[in-house]
């Protein structure tokens, strides 16, 4: 029998694989990898680090889809804005995934080109280094739940139908259809930025 035309095992294929995973499930496993391209498990084993390594593909895939272009914007809130707005994007494509790379340390050489710049950014306008890191903390806290919340329902809240509680009832029905992720997302982030703003202004 012949060569195969096409390699039955790269690490494109694998990644793709285990992101359709965890679109459908929530997860993935190795051996589920395996079955679903037509190999032995060993054979991934061959092209991967085990599970972490995987999960790390997974963070480059979904990474390469956040516009870098956003950090290079001026001033530095603006670029800040347009990362995090970008960055929300790309991961919201793929909510399930956000858990399982919430879990683990940022290996992947494309996700830490994004922080150096974010780093890089914060330091060159004044921040004190002390507070670089907390701050791109609490930007990663905001995108990453604000992209699982893009997933969940647009009604997270079903008010009693008893009528006991008409305040929330009202407010739900004041918010414009297919609005309230992104409208409390703009709020949370003109939030963040207005602090972060004080926070420079402190420190010069």
């Amino acid at each position: 029998m012949g060569r195969p035309s096409k390699a039955l095992l790269d690490l494109d294929r694998i990644t793709s694989t285990a992101l359709e995973l965890v679109d459908e499930h929530g997860d993935f496993s190795i051996p589920q990898i395996a079955k679903r391209l037509g190999v032995q498990t060993a054979s991934v084993y061959h092209h991967v680090e085990g599970r972490a390594g995987i999960i790390e593909l997974l963070r480059a895939r979904l990474t390469a889809d956040i516009d870098p272009a956003g950090l290079e914007l001026r001033p530095w809130d603006r670029a800040m804005e347009a990362w995090a707005l970008s960055y929300r994007a790309a991961f919201a494509a793929h909510p399930r995934a956000v858990p399982l790379l919430m879990m683990a340390q940022v290996a992947a050489p494309e996700a830490l080109a994004h922080y150096e710049r974010a780093v890089e950014l914060l330091l060159a306008v004044g921040f004190p280094e002390p507070v670089v890191m907390p701050l791109i903390t609490a930007l990663d806290n905001l995108v990453l739940g604000s992209a699982i919340d893009l997933a969940a329902p647009e009604s997270m809240w079903a008010p009693a139908p008893d009528g006991s509680t008409p305040l929330l009832a009202r407010a739900l029905d004041a918010v414009p259809d297919g609005r309230r992720a992104d409208a409390g997302f703009a709020f949370a982030l003109e939030g963040f930025l207005a602090h972060a703003r004080r926070t420079l202004a402190e420190a010069g």
